[in-house]
């Protein structure tokens, strides 16, 4: 959801893990791999609908996102992205229809699909998403 950054909101990691890069065990100078504690991570962005990169797969951002119950604007995007709720709800609209996305619960916008957040969200959501690093 580059919505959870629509004014470019994505907020600097801070030391929750390695860093992006980050090439595991023995590369030079870099810690060991750790376990990211995602709610906590979540809990430290300024405001809902903020996210802050964890860490890079490929040419992907892997983020966590507080949401809010304030819906965001429409957007579409030239890449596929996931949306992993864990734990609340993320009310979607996607290509005009309503989705509610649960706990536990994955969801895959299309490449190219008109989508928007309405009102009533609330919880953690992680985003994974094409995003060419800084």
């Amino acid at each position: 959801m580059r919505g959870a950054r629509a004014n470019d909101t994505t907020e600097a990691a801070t030391p929750l893990g390695p860093g992006p890069g980050a090439a595991g065990p023995g590369a030079p100078g870099e810690p060991p791999p750790a376990a990211v504690a995602l709610r906590r991570a979540a809990d430290r962005l300024a405001r809902p609908w903020r996210s802050r990169v964890l860490g890079r797969v490929g040419t992907s951002a892997v983020k966590v996102v507080r949401m809010s119950e304030l819906p965001l604007a429409d957007e579409r995007h030239e890449s596929a992205e996931a949306l992993l709720v864990l734990d609340g709800v993320l009310a979607l609209e996607v290509r005009g229809e309503p989705v509610d996305v649960r706990a536990g619960e994955l969801f895959l916008v299309p490449a190219g699909a008109p989508h928007r957040v309405r009102p009533g969200s609330a919880g953690t959501l992680l985003i994974v998403e094409e995003e060419p690093e800084r």
